[in-house]
């Protein structure tokens, strides 16, 4: 028997709940123009938990100001690193989607993949109302972000909450918290950084840098900066780097507020100054290439080394599409959904068994590999 809810769903009585995993990512404008970008920032530094300043101070700033000057000066760099598919975070987050959905059914997993933006589209209210209507009675929700932040991790759990509120019949929940310091995680980094030297040699410095948030923050409890040390730690250690070989920075500073240090754009500039000449930068924050990683580092942070007497720098991409990663997903996803039934039945079950037995197998290696 079918209803209709006053929120809008249609539940059958009777059919089977079905399972889900939603990836979240932070978003992206709709296009590299200036009114995509307005809309685009309007709804991301709305928020309070991104820029935490009183509303009546923070909001006439940000309209009459902020949303004024900067769409024009953002649009411009989106279209330097625009693709023909469009935004190079979006076509690279629904190609994850696509290859974990493929990765958990080879491992005998029925399973509903989403992707949802935080800001922009597909939106999280969209894909969790489509999510509804497919009878999902679990989901699993997987934030793009490595470290947990209130700043980003925390936004997806009010943005769902928000969600629920108009809802009668609630999934069961869980949410992953961060996986900075997930083995496979760790391994996948260290897999795509040790191909690219095997290719080409090591620089005498790397730098990892995360992208920064007001340092404030740290002092009021946020776990953010530690977790990217302890990510900046593990990946050394899988690299075999002394602790003077690599350094940790951060990037991405807006406005006038002390951010966490060192910032990435100054420890480069001091690198070149004291003669390192060879530079790799990697961003163990991001798991996708987007602005913050093709153009302010792929680009800005390139140009300004250089001009500083630098010699060489190379930009290491994100784990992106790198089969380890998908992989390290699929490890991270069967971790969470521990005692939900999700195997297909009858005519799958051997199947199921024989990709179970592999999965275990995958997971030892892995976990052997990071250690």
């Amino acid at each position: 028997m079918a209803g209709a809810a006053p929120d809008g769903s249609t539940f059958v009585h009777g059919r089977p709940g079905r399972v889900a995993i939603l990836l979240v990512q932070l978003g992206t404008p709709q296009a590299p123009e200036p009114t995509a970008v307005r809309r685009y920032l309007a709804e991301f530094l709305s928020d309070p938990r991104v820029v935490e300043i009183p509303r009546l101070l923070w909001l006439p700033v940000l309209h009459g100001i902020v949303l004024r000057t900067r769409p024009a000066k953002s649009a411009a760099k989106y279209a330097s690193i625009w693709t023909a598919e469009g935004s190079p975070l979006a076509v690279t987050s629904q190609r994850q989607t696509t290859m974990l959905r493929g990765w958990l059914g080879e491992r005998g997993h029925d399973v509903e993949v989403a992707l949802a933006m935080r800001y922009g589209e597909p939106s999280l209210p969209t894909v969790l109302r489509e999510l509804r209507d497919k009878q999902v009675d679990r989901l699993l929700v997987l934030p793009m972000y490595p470290q947990y932040s209130a700043s980003t991790t925390a936004t997806v759990f009010d943005a769902i909450a928000r969600e629920f509120a108009g809802w009668r019949n609630l999934p069961e929940l869980r949410l992953v918290r961060s996986f900075h310091d997930h083995p496979a995680y760790i391994h996948a980094l260290g897999r795509k950084v040790g191909e690219r030297w095997a290719r080409e040699g090591r620089p005498q410095q790397l730098v990892m840098s995360f992208h920064g948030v007001p340092q404030r923050s740290l002092a009021l409890g946020d776990p953010y900066h530690c977790e990217c040390h302890k990510t900046a730690r593990l990946l050394a250690e899988a690299l075999g780097l002394a602790a003077d070989q690599y350094v940790v920075s951060f990037q991405s500073r807006f406005g006038r507020a002390e951010w966490l240090k060192p910032y990435t754009m100054q420890t480069l500039e001091d690198l070149a100054r004291r003669g390192v000449g060879r530079v790799d930068v990697v961003c163990p924050g991001f798991v996708a290439d987007c602005l913050e990683t093709l153009e302010e580092i792929a680009m800005e942070a390139r140009a300004a080394f250089l001009e500083a007497g630098g010699e060489q720098f190379r930009y290491l991409q994100c784990p992106n599409e790198a089969p380890e990663f998908i992989d390290a997903l699929a490890l991270l996803v069967e971790e969470h959904m521990a005692g939900w039934s999700t195997r297909r039945l009858q005519g799958d079950a051997e199947r199921g068994r024989d990709a179970e037995l592999a999965a275990s197998a995958s997971r030892a290696k892995l976990m052997g590999a990071a250690r």
